[in-house]
């Protein structure tokens, strides 16, 4: 049994990635211009704001003030729209309920801004099964590199080797290999075969509700 969980949060706590999707694609064409189709934009959402940002208009477009106006204004549309609809992933509930009561720690490691990860974790009412919070601001660069989740067992007291993380993508995924550590994908946007050049993945679902038994707890 593994020693603790590290979970992503967008995509693996909640199933919201449509919605950032949607916003970010209004943002970067509607707003800042960008040529780009959905399909592209869809392609750039991974990693920091920040580093989105320069993927999609390079380095320095914008001064740290700027993107932080961006992103804000981002998320609090995001917010707005996904706010009645949240929910979280099926099974994710008993589970977390299920790992608390057999000891293991557990932390969130995601690329997304406080502003954020606290929208999901109070709205959902779960904060309190996280003994430690890895956001954007506490690494300084983001997925695929492992700061995020080294940092996370770090703050947990465990050695990376005995945490499982739990991710729904092949960069978050490749961030747990690169830190030597095993995953369980969460197939909410990401096909199983899109995983295949991973080989540190333990197991896909689509919920939680099997991986008790899987994980015994």
């Amino acid at each position: 049994m593994a020693k603790a969980f590290l979970f992503d949060l967008n995509g693996t706590i909640v199933d919201d990635m449509a919605y950032h999707k949607k916003v970010w694609y209004h943002v970067l064409v509607n707003e800042l211009g960008a040529k780009m189709s959905f399909e592209e934009v869809a392609a750039e959402m991974y990693g920091k704001n920040s580093e989105l940002l320069d993927r999609v208009f390079g380095k320095g477009a914008f001064s740290p003030e700027q993107v932080s106006e961006i992103e804000m204004a981002k998320e609090r549309k995001y917010q707005e729209i996904y706010r009645p609809l949240m929910k979280p992933i099926d099974g994710l509930m008993d589970f977390l309920a299920m790992a608390h009561s057999a000891g293991i720690p557990m932390g969130i490691g995601s690329a997304a801004i406080p502003f954020n990860i606290d929208f999901v974790l109070d709205e959902l009412n779960i904060r309190h099964y996280f003994s430690t919070i890895v956001s954007a601001f506490d690494v300084p660069v983001s997925k695929p590199n492992p700061a995020v989740f080294l940092k996370g067992a770090e703050n947990l007291g465990v050695d990376p080797a005995d945490c499982i993380v739990f991710e729904d993508a092949p960069k978050g995924v490749e961030a747990a290999a690169n830190a030597g550590m095993k995953a369980v994908a969460i197939t909410t946007m990401h096909t199983p075969d899109e995983f295949k050049q991973y080989n540190n993945i333990i197991a896909f679902t689509k919920d939680y509700g099997t991986l008790s038994h899987l994980l015994n707890i």
